[in-house]
């Protein structure tokens, strides 16, 4: 059994088009861009895109992600209105807002998820809106303040096994990130998380994982191929096959995940309205 790398065409701008406009002229961040998501030009094609807030750079310095890495800059009191404008003249009916780590905030960037979701739910009443948060530490009465702003759905990525998660996200932890999902599933909020794979993990250690999110409580996972941003990010260990991936997903289901979207390019905010 082979497999291809996979590989996608870089995106050009009559894909991007109008959707690069509108987030250029609000000054709007999202981790498509920050990320190098290979699926950026069929989302902006599509007139969909993941927000980015507070900023563009991540107090942690996870192995796999292409995010930039220093000391962030102070929180901008406009962002949430800037966003929520974009939203509305892209006519969004779903949107998922996300953000770097800002372990160097006493709120650790809550308030400005909280003020992001009302103002979008002020300007566009109708959009639906997942939030896909850090950990905020597991600290409870922070969570609870993303829980209060009733966004659509909670989401936060467990990214990958236990037993590698101190190596590729130092600033993390694995135990933590399972505390998180079980408090937001606890809301009765639909919750989300996802995982990659090619990074050394074993099948069992992924079968434990999937028990331990719907141990959790996690109802939806997307499972997807990790791709190395640069050379200065954890190589890939392994390319997984089509047929590998139907095996992950049917692995997961069967550990209990409702809904389990598994393939080489899925990540976790791609087609989220459609999850």
């Amino acid at each position: 059994m082979s497999f291809v790398k996979p590989k996608v065409k870089a995106p050009s701008p009559e894909l991007i088009g109008n959707t690069e406009r509108v987030l250029k002229r609000y000054d709007t961040n999202t981790i498509c861009l920050e990320s190098k998501c290979p699926n950026i030009a069929e989302c902006f094609a599509r007139g969909t895109a993941t927000f980015l807030i507070l900023g563009d750079i991540c107090t942690r310095q996870c192995k796999f992600c292409n995010v930039t890495h220093a000391k962030p800059l102070d929180i901008d009191p406009m962002e949430p209105e800037r966003v929520a404008s974009a939203v509305q003249e892209l006519g969004l009916s779903y949107v998922v807002v996300t953000s770097v780590d800002r372990d160097d905030l006493d709120d650790l960037g809550t308030d400005q998820f909280v003020k992001t979701i009302q103002m979008i739910k002020k300007m566009s009443p109708k959009t639906k809106i997942e939030v896909l948060t850090p950990d905020f530490q597991a600290r409870v009465e922070l969570l609870d303040k993303v829980i209060d702003a009733k966004p659509y759905k909670l989401s936060h990525n467990i990214e990958t096994v236990q037993r590698l998660s101190k190596k590729i996200m130092p600033g993390c932890s694995y135990t933590k990130s399972l505390k998180v999902l079980e408090y937001y599933a606890g809301s009765g909020i639909v919750t989300k998380s996802s995982i990659m794979v090619g990074l050394g993990e074993s099948l069992d250690e992924l079968r434990q994982s999937f028990q331990d999110l719907a141990s959790a409580g996690v109802m939806q996972l997307t499972i997807g191929q990790y791709l190395q941003p640069s050379l200065n990010h954890a190589p890939v260990v392994k390319y997984y096959t089509l047929e590998e991936f139907e095996m992950l997903r049917e692995m997961a289901q069967e550990a209990g995940i409702h809904t389990v979207v598994s393939g080489v390019l899925v990540r976790s905010s791609y087609y989220a309205d459609k999850l």
